[in-house]
């Protein structure tokens, strides 16, 4: 699962990764649409896509010419319950401060 987590992060620390996930979340798309709005050559967009594909955040199929992507969310779920646990901490953390600080205002209250 580390090696997995490593490269879900890796992937989504670029925007333009993360921009072509998002249009992904929309349903599936060729190539050439996912490039559209991007300044930068279809190979650029193709290095892209490897790198999410590496991830296991995309596939793509075969459509008789087409090679459409589509979004794999399973390494999503996975990073966000990695990042849930740390969720919790701070939750946990707020609700202590949030304590102490309805203690300090009962103590400056006189009560």
């Amino acid at each position: 699962m580390p090696q997995t987590l490593d490269a879900t992060f890796a992937a989504l620390a670029d925007p333009t990764r993360r921009a072509i996930l998002a249009r992904l979340a929309q349903g599936d798309a060729p190539v050439n649409e996912l490039a559209a709005p991007f300044a930068m050559s279809l190979p650029a967009v193709s290095k892209h896509l490897k790198v999410l594909e590496n991830a296991g955040l995309i596939a793509r199929s075969r459509s008789a010419q087409r090679r459409p992507c589509h979004l794999e969310a399973k390494p999503l779920q996975d990073a966000l319950n990695w990042i849930d646990g740390y969720r919790r901490f701070w939750d946990g953390s707020l609700d202590h401060l949030d304590d102490y600080l309805k203690t300090l205002q009962t103590k400056g209250s006189g009560k």
